[in-house]
């Protein structure tokens, strides 16, 4: 194996402040509330003290969001409006590298991830969804805007998820109230800051940080129109209980237990890159994850060996080094429940297999992990893990692997691996999955729908049906005849 020289990313071009405060109106404010401090999970670091929104804070932030709405936002054309979403693309451009370093020193992904992928598709939503602006009378979805969307983010993906909640609302004609993750809000005070440079109109975006509460005060909200929401389906479930009987609209991207397919005929070497990319990127912390392998037991034994090999190489340590393939869990109480999973896996008498490399004596870490001799039955191949553990079973025929791959509360993603494209087809149309990936996982484009079925949640995000979360659909003439 090849040793590696650290190639650390500066911190230096990040400037975090000791405290920050609410983004209402257009300015960061004190708040009302008390505050928490967020920590970097790689060395356990405090970082920032960061106000901790009360409800009338939120209640102050959805004015703001309201009054933006109706005197400002909604007036606007959609010209005008894209002109606005594309400064904020080209500003998130330009500050990339400052994005990409806060975002894994406070989410704990490795810096290659949050460089490469996370920011260039930030922007590339910003710039996707500028475009939709003045073109919203060709979406199907027609052109009035909702009014004011409250939105609740998790902390996978800070950044990322913001831009899927933001940009289309604001494309659409909407105002948001916009809720980060506790464990990562810096990313999102950082976008409150681009707001501010790009001259967006005070009240268009405003960004409240806390916890749950929080959250439930942004969803209860009288004068709140839109709920988005993307996290737990714990959590989803009380949000849909919440708004039942309201006439908010609801999106809720939640949790997953994606199945990764391997048929006997599937180039290996490239299925193993897509199996390790599937359950190893952003440490497992991904709802389409492919936590479930499914592989044929004609090659199992072949596919196993060299995806043993292939997580040997696998590089844990510092997000911020350019090395790093695997970065630090995001929390304490994340990292207890993959303990937890992962021992449950082992009473259920699965065979456990990891990493071996030294783990870091600071901050929250843990190896990358596969469990052989699974079951269905088993808890660790039913219940979303969210870590960098994978659980392998075995099939024999397409039917068998179909029934086992949809024997789950959960339908987000999917993954198939084979030279036939007669038989993607037919996996792809009996798979009840909201994405099914074709010989390769993980791939994300904003032109292209993202979303589930069953305890994934409802709604999609990205492309042009992104745009219907957030527009009065027009009613169909004689629908009341």
């Amino acid at each position: 194996m090849f040793e590696y020289a650290p190639a650390p990313e500066s911190r230096a071009i990040v400037d975090i402040k000791p405290s920050y405060g609410l983004f209402i109106n257009g300015e960061f404010v004190d708040g009302n509330g008390t505050s928490f401090k967020t920590v970097n999970p790689a060395t356990e670091e405090v970082l920032a003290e960061v106000a901790e929104a009360s409800d009338a804070d939120v209640d102050e932030a959805v004015k703001a969001a309201r009054r933006a709405y109706t005197r400002v936002w909604s007036r606007m054309s959609g010209a005008e409006r894209a002109k606005y979403l594309y400064r904020i693309a080209r500003i998130i451009q330009e500050r990339g590298r400052e994005l990409a370093v806060l975002e894994s020193i406070d989410n704990g992904k490795p810096i290659k991830e949050s460089r490469d992928v996370d920011v260039p598709i930030v922007a590339a939503h910003f710039f996707y969804y500028a475009g939709w602006a003045d073109k919203l009378k060709y979406s199907g979805y027609g052109e009035t805007p909702l009014g004011v969307a409250g939105q609740v983010i998790p902390w996978n993906f800070p950044l990322l998820m913001l831009a899927w909640k933001i940009a289309p609302a604001l494309a659409c004609g909407n105002t948001v109230v916009l809720k980060p993750a506790e464990t990562t809000p810096l990313t999102a005070l950082l976008f409150a800051e681009i707001c501010q440079q790009a001259d967006l109109p005070p009240g268009v975006v405003n960004i409240v940080t806390g916890a749950g509460e929080t959250g439930r005060a942004i969803v209860s909200h009288p004068d709140v129109d839109k709920v988005a929401f993307t996290g737990s389906t714990e959590v989803g479930k009380a949000i849909a209980r919440a708004v039942a009987g309201s006439d908010k609209k609801v999106t809720l991207e939640l949790g997953g237990k994606a199945a990764n397919i391997v048929f006997d005929d599937a180039p290996i070497d490239q299925a193993v890159e897509g199996i390790v990319d599937g359950i190893f990127f952003n440490q497992g912390h991904v709802c389409c994850a492919g936590s479930r392998l499914l592989v044929q037991e004609s090659v199992a034994d072949e596919v196993l060996e060299r995806l043993k090999r292939r997580m040997s190489t696998l590089r844990m340590g510092d997000p911020l080094d350019k090395n790093t393939d695997v970065g630090a869990i995001n929390s304490g109480e994340q990292l207890m429940r993959i303990r937890e999973l992962s021992e449950v896996g082992d009473a259920e008498g699965a065979e456990r297999w990891e990493v071996a490399c030294d783990l870091p004596t600071k901050g929250y870490w843990f190896p990358p992990t596969i469990f052989t001799g699974v079951s269905q039955a088993h808890r660790i191949a039913r219940e979303e893990i969210f870590g960098p553990v994978l659980s392998v079973l075995t099939f024999r025929t397409p039917s068998e692997a179909v029934e086992k791959a949809n024997n789950t509360p959960f339908g987000l993603s999917a993954g198939v691996w084979t030279d036939k494209g007669s038989r993607i087809l037919s996996m792809a149309n009996r798979l009840r999955a909201g994405v099914v990936w074709a010989n390769t996982f993980n791939k994300f484009d904003p032109t292209s729908p993202f979303g589930g079925y069953k305890e994934s949640g409802y709604g999609r995000e990205g492309g042009r049906h992104g745009l219907e979360a957030y527009l009065k659909t027009p009613s169909l003439k004689g629908a009341d005849a």
